[in-house]
């Protein structure tokens, strides 16, 4: 039963942490370098560096091939999403891993009681194919992928709908994302909205211009459940 502060039973964490995947728990970049490299080989093309790639990663496919390619024009980069997706499954968790804390993190809300799970813009069936691979696929209790609702995040409905899929109210919900997007999500949801600063940005954009109810530097500053933000 949910306290009234709107936590969960045990020490305080909420019923339901919704995460989002690559950059939040997943330190995906190595994969996407090597799904880069691979692609711009079959071109002559040297391989990307890893730190110009990374700052890309939490925007999608697009924006990765945009920062691969910037030589190409949009039709021609829209003509490597097919077989970025598909080079990228044969990477699928060959080289990243989660962040370090994200482990300790996971167990600790199963450990209070809670639940958590995923929502995501990647597409549902490769975010299913990393469950295994991680050892997640018994305890995430949901997954929303970019793909699984005519709609993706910014839009709300995702976490929506994660949450009435596990028959958990909203406010007794909480976000954690690493892009400006998750956290416009979260808001408009009206769930609590955690930014994950150790995730993949830019560096002309600025976190605390996102106002999200928290910035934690790590997941290890998510331990204690009264440093997570209270329902609005």
């Amino acid at each position: 039963m949910a306290s009234s502060d709107g936590h969960g039973r045990g020490h305080g964490f909420p019923r339901l942490v919704l995460f989002d995947l690559d950059g939040t728990l997943l330190d995906s970049a190595p994969d996407f370098v090597a799904t880069i490299a691979v692609l711009r080989a079959q071109r002559g093309e040297e391989p990307m560096p890893a730190a110009a790639l990374r700052p890309h990663v939490s925007r999608g496919a697009r924006a990765m091939l945009a920062a691969a390619f910037p030589h190409l024009d949009e039709a021609a980069r829209e003509a490597l999403v097919a077989p970025f997706l598909a080079v990228y499954r044969e990477q699928l968790a060959r080289h990243g891993a989660p962040f370090e804390g994200v482990e300790a993190l996971l167990a600790a809300i199963e450990d209070d009681g809670s639940r958590w799970g995923i929502v995501t813009n990647k597409p549902e069936a490769l975010a299913q194919a990393l469950l295994p691979r991680l050892g997640w696929q018994a305890r995430c209790a949901v997954l929303v992928g970019g793909d699984t609702l005519p709609v993706r995040k910014p839009d709300p409905l995702p976490l929506l709908h994660a949450a009435q899929g596990l028959g958990v109210a909203p406010c007794d919900c909480a976000y954690v994302g690493d892009d400006e997007r998750d956290i416009v999500a979260a808001r408009a949801a009206t769930m609590p909205a955690v930014v994950a600063l150790w995730g993949y940005r830019r560096a002309e954009e600025d976190p605390a211009t996102w106002h999200g109810d928290l910035l934690a530097a790590a997941p290890r500053d998510l331990l204690d459940p009264a440093a997570w933000p209270r329902p609005r």
